[in-house]
């Protein structure tokens, strides 16, 4: 019996697809002791980068739908970084659900694909594929909640790097707990980006005895992402997400801040800058004798490959679930992935669940 695998799926093959992709390729020879840039594990509980294999993909759009995987990566208006030459993979990107998956923004750029919904529940189940990872557009609330009920039915894991709310809501971590499947979610937290810089300024504050009077995070960015998101009634959810990993921290030491003090979220679309992502961060705060003091960052990022990495650990954590039976919301793996878990710890214990989460379900994979 040869290696267990990954078997993965792929919602919206976008800049985040490509990364994600890209690196498995790239990193699929590394050394279990390598330091691996962007990535925290090369053996996770016994699968290996290279463990993880693509199996299914769906997307809407016509430039990539019907076409490999490796070569739908690339396709317009994808504009990340190339970094991989990645092989044909077999894997033939179908045409997907729309719903509300498409906004007034994305739609002058990308002509859905003619043809049906293929059976998605019927892909799953013949392709095998254990975890299917939802990179959806920003305010995919519809179509997030109808692709939930196929992996549900097909009988998979899931992992929502979306700002749309599956793993943190009961409803849903019942209905996965029902079906004795995991999830991880919601909304993937980048390697360093701007949530987890934030939130690691917020919390040095704290450490050191500081309050913190009020504080902003500005984004911008030239990817799809920041493109749809100039819609803002699709913002919401991703303001809130945002918001609530930086809050959260202040929280949970019972101090509160009045939200007319607190802005995070997007700004703006630059188109020049493409999957580069710039942000803002301003802290204002007070220390010894109540004197004010001020702290600002400016942050300039990749954005998708800056989130492959906790992808590549998310589906492994989710598969190792997966195999022993654990069901519902994974607490400990969402919580330090994701910037709204159902629980929110600080980044300190939810790195320790997860040591240990790894370390009690980790196996020989020969």
């Amino acid at each position: 019996m040869g290696k267990k695998k990954v078997k993965v799926a792929i919602i919206g093959v976008g800049n985040c697809a490509s990364s994600l992709v890209q690196g498995v390729h790239y990193y699929k020879n590394a050394k279990e002791d390598d330091f691996v840039p962007g990535l925290m594990h090369v053996n996770l509980g016994g699968y290996h980068i290279s463990d993880i294999e693509f199996v299914a993909a769906f997307d809407i759009n016509e430039t990539k739908v019907g076409k490999d995987l490796s070569e739908a990566i690339f396709a317009y208006p994808n504009n990340t970084k190339k970094f991989s030459d990645v092989p044909n993979l077999g894997v033939t990107v179908q045409r997907g659900m729309t719903h509300d998956g498409l906004g007034k923004y994305l739609s002058p750029i990308i002509k859905k694909a003619p043809g049906p919904t293929v059976n998605i529940v019927q892909v799953l189940k013949d392709t095998g594929a254990d975890v299917v990872i939802n990179y959806l557009p920003v305010g995919s609330e519809m179509a997030t909640k109808w692709y939930v009920e196929q992996i549900l039915e097909a009988g998979c894991a899931m992992v929502n790097a979306i700002p749309v709310f599956i793993s943190r809501e009961k409803y849903w971590s019942d209905r996965f707990r029902e079906k004795g499947l995991p999830v991880i979610g919601d909304d993937i937290k980048s390697q360093v980006g701007a949530t987890i810089m934030h939130r690691t300024l917020v919390n040095l504050f704290m450490d050191r005895g500081m309050i913190i009077d009020r504080t902003y995070q500005l984004n911008v960015g030239g990817n799809t992402d920041f493109l749809n998101m100039l819609e803002r009634e699709r913002l919401d959810s991703k303001k809130i997400s945002k918001t609530n990993a930086v809050v959260s921290q202040l929280e949970r030491r019972n101090i509160h801040i009045d939200k007319d003090n607190v802005h995070v979220g997007p700004s703006d679309y630059v188109p020049w800058l493409k999957d580069n992502k710039v942000c803002y961060l301003r802290v204002e705060g007070r220390h010894f004798g109540d004197v004010p003091m001020d702290i600002e960052l400016r942050l300039s990022v990749e954005d998708s490959p800056n989130s492959a990495g906790i992808i590549i650990d998310c589906v492994r954590m989710a598969k190792l679930a997966k195999d022993n039976g654990i069901s519902g919301s994974l607490e400990g793996p969402s919580s330090y992935m994701m910037k709204s878990p159902p629980i929110q710890y600080d980044d300190h214990t939810a790195k320790a669940m997860v040591a240990e989460f790894i370390d009690k379900y980790k196996f020989e994979n020969k």
